[in-house]
């Protein structure tokens, strides 16, 4: 790898993914004009803590927040535990070092504390029960957990979770084009610091909906009280169609002020037909990281079929091309309205990993 290479980019869109990519190909990057018309240039502080935790889960990153270069370190894992604030969720942080954790030079151990659901992020039940499966195809398997230890509704937060991520020397391919039927739908309602009620109100209403497309729906109820249920109320309802084949789609909702279980769960329920009717292996959410991992994976065809490109992805293909230079084929299928991608790994290898 072409270790002093610098990459520049303008503007604060694309941050974290730019920074992962960074920190797995090693090259130096370099982000200039980050909000250079707003009134409060530069860095927000969820940035800024990233770029920390990044440091934390590094050695010999070398970053330079005024002039807005980073040099990646080692990715070294390890116990690491970090406070993500309140301005974005536990997602923000956690979904970028999932990209990251498998290549580390030891198993990571990571507790993150903040806020578990919001409308911005992923939440973390999302990303346990859609992303991590996810990692399993590519080969990262034994001891990969993530724990809810508290919950935390916005504003205040004082969610915590634990994330185990064991390392690898390197990835499997995959060839994941077969989408199946969808054979059941599962899901999680919480709430935290409101009546208990509520969540079966989450429930009933979401199967109002989805019973009648498919009768295996469970939704199961996840009520917080005490010290566990953070500092703020809320609820929110996760919920995820599984295929014949494996595949999962997700869909989610956390509450808004003033906002009813019922007129949520129906959002949620739609949000998830929706998802379902554009079809693929793999949901909108995790476009992202079955493409990396298809692109470090080995110097072999990898082959994954997805629903309509989001813009989130389609520049995600654009900056692979820049840090790995691997294009892939895209072949679009009229027939079911998805999308055949395709590409030849570039054989990374976790160099760092200690042999065992």
């Amino acid at each position: 790898m072409a270790a002093h290479t610098l990459l520049k980019f303008e503007g604060h869109n694309y941050f974290r993914q730019r920074l992962v990519l960074a920190t797995l190909s090693g090259k130096t990057l370099r982000i200039d004009k980050i909000r250079s018309d707003d009134q409060n240039p530069g860095l927000r502080d969820f940035e800024a803590s990233f770029l920390r935790l990044l440091e934390n889960v590094t050695n010999g990153s070398v970053i330079e927040i005024s002039y807005t270069v980073y040099k990646p370190g080692v990715i070294t894992g390890g116990k690491v535990s970090h406070d993500c604030g309140v301005a974005r969720s536990i997602g923000y942080f956690l979904e970028a070092i999932i990209a990251l954790a498998p290549f580390a030079k030891t198993p990571l151990h990571l507790t993150l504390a903040g806020i578990t659901n919001d409308n911005v992020d992923l939440s973390v039940d999302t990303l346990r029960t859609v992303t991590l499966p996810q990692l399993k195809r590519f080969g990262v398997e034994d001891g990969l957990e993530l724990k809810i230890i508290k919950r935390g509704a916005p504003p205040l937060g004082g969610g915590e979770i634990l994330f185990h991520c064991p390392n690898v020397r390197q990835l499997c391919p995959v060839q994941f084009t077969d989408e199946g039927r969808i054979k059941r739908i599962r899901g999680i309602a919480y709430c935290t610091r409101v009546s208990p009620q509520t969540a079966n109100r989450l429930v009933d209403s979401a199967r109002s909906v989805l019973n009648r497309y498919i009768p295996d729906v469970y939704i199961y109820t996840d009520v917080y009280k005490g010290p566990e249920s953070g500092k703020s109320p809320g609820f929110s309802l996760s919920l995820v169609a599984e295929s014949t084949t494996g595949v999962l789609l997700s869909a989610e909702r956390a509450a808004e002020k003033g906002e009813t279980p019922e007129d949520l769960s129906r959002v949620a329920a739609k949000m998830l037909l929706a998802e379902v009717r554009r079809g693929g292996c793999v949901d909108s959410a995790n476009q992202w990281l079955n493409l990396l991992f298809m692109v470090l994976g080995p110097e072999d065809v990898s082959k994954v079929r997805v629903g309509k490109l989001t813009p989130f992805t389609i520049q995600y293909l654009r900056d692979l091309k820049d840090f790995f230079g691997v294009a892939f084929k895209i072949k679009p299928d009229a027939t079911s309205q998805t999308i055949m991608m395709a590409c030849l790994g570039i054989g990374y290898s976790n160099a760092n990993k200690k042999t065992t």
